[in-house]
């Protein structure tokens, strides 16, 4: 007989054990984290910004990073709640299903399309008898140690993008130089993230990186033609 947790894993989620944040999702919060720092270091002016404005520039992006980390972690949190009471739902709905078809469609839903269309009825039926002889679980969805790590490493990626940007502002005097020193590290910052989306995509990986720098010198172009 298969443990119950072992028989949710194979029953209940749509893809293999999850990671942690896989590589996409990633790849996904350094983008926001570069985004949002991209809005407060394109709206300073170069000509005109003294110390005080670069030091209410680097308050404001790095306190908005937080703050949007913590949200951005606590949805990621939300997101695997809901995605184990899926798990739980599917599971309970298995052993309630008077049905064998139907009960062999819920765990063809819950498969990948592709090992589902591998699968035959009797395939598929021999796994449903497996699966209700574990007792049905009770209780409700709870949130585990992987869960707060990943939600720990969401709120990580997205305030540490900020920091390549803002430590230029940090280490320079020169404002203007400062500025366009910041622009170029979150250009290729952009670049990278493109190509790593690219590779994971199976697309073409030099493409999505300059598609990604066209979208980034775009938005410095429009901040630079608007003063900064």
């Amino acid at each position: 007989m298969l443990p119950q947790s072992q028989a949710l894993m194979h029953f209940a989620s749509a893809a293999p054990a999850k990671r942690v944040l896989d590589p996409i999702e990633r790849v996904s919060e350094v983008l926001f984290g570069l985004i949002m720092v991209l809005t407060f270091t394109g709206s300073l002016s170069a000509a005109t910004a003294g110390h005080a404005e670069v030091r209410t520039m680097l308050i404001g992006a790095l306190g908005c990073n937080i703050a949007w980390g913590v949200i951005d972690a606590l949805l990621y949190l939300l997101g695997r709640l809901a995605e184990e009471g899926g798990k739980l739902a599917s599971f309970q709905a298995l052993h309630a299903a008077a049905d064998p078809r139907e009960g062999q469609r819920l765990i063809a839903d819950a498969l990948p399309p592709v090992v589902a269309s591998a699968l035959t009825p009797d395939q598929l039926e021999a796994v449903r008898q497996r699966l209700l002889q574990v007792p049905e679980p009770s209780g409700r969805a709870t949130l585990g140690r992987d869960d707060w790590r990943g939600a720990l490493g969401v709120f990580l990626l997205v305030f540490v993008s900020t920091l390549p940007v803002v430590i230029p502002f940090v280490l320079m005097q020169d404002t203007i130089r400062a500025l366009r020193v910041s622009n170029a590290v979150a250009v290729s910052m952009l670049f990278f993230c493109g190509y790593a989306v690219g590779r994971l995509t199976r697309y073409h990986p030099w493409l999505t990186g300059l598609a990604m720098v066209l979208l980034g010198s775009g938005l410095v172009a429009m901040t630079m033609a608007l003063g900064g």
